[in-house]
């Protein structure tokens, strides 16, 4: 499923290919919804919010906002729905995680037309150790672990995404993944 995205470049689809813009329309609409939950907005601002997403990122495409993809088709879209989620929930006075810094979220223009990697000023010690360590993890973990924390997918749907054969095997590798990670970060500490 998201092998075929991979390969979808830029040329693709500003050809105007309805078939490709479809595919990428259902393939992370689910994920999405999933993924937004997690903020407390009813499920029709989220479908609302999935599809304004999706006109931005068609409207760049197809205007040549964006030369190249620095990420997955899925990571740029789940970015501007991230934006249009903060920006709705700040239009809306509710409060978003406190965990959560609402400075890694970029400005508009900004996230539209560059790459989407943070720069390192921008983040903080915790981040940076991290975003360190992250990349220290297999290539098993580090996709796992952003398929969940980051992609918001459901143990199932990793399991239909991936090589895993069942939820326990899962649950098992993201608890192994995550001590690593802890320990990794721990142990720089000390």
């Amino acid at each position: 499923m998201q092998r075929v995205q991979e390969n979808i470049t830029i040329e693709d689809l500003k050809q105007g290919s309805d078939l490709l813009f479809k595919k990428i329309y259902e393939e992370n609409r689910d994920k999405f919804i999933n993924f937004a939950r997690k903020y407390n907005l009813p499920q029709e601002d989220i479908i609302d919010v999935y599809q304004d997403a999706y006109i931005i990122f068609y409207n760049n495409v197809m205007q040549g906002k964006i030369e190249k993809f620095t990420s997955s088709i899925s990571t740029y879209l789940f970015s501007i729905g991230k934006y249009l989620i903060y920006d709705k929930l700040k239009k809306n006075n509710k409060t978003i995680n406190p965990d959560f810094d609402l400075s890694l979220i970029k400005k508009k223009e900004e996230l539209v037309d560059s790459d989407l990697d943070l720069n390192e000023e921008e983040l903080t010690t915790e981040q940076i150790l991290l975003k360190k360590y992250f990349v220290s993890l297999g290539k098993k973990c580090q996709e796992l672990l952003s398929l969940f924390y980051y992609r918001g997918y459901t143990i199932k749907e990793i399991i239909e995404a991936s090589e895993y054969k069942s939820e326990n095997v899962v649950k098992s590798a993201k608890s192994r993944c995550l001590k690593t990670l802890k320990e990794r970060i721990n142990n720089s500490n000390g």
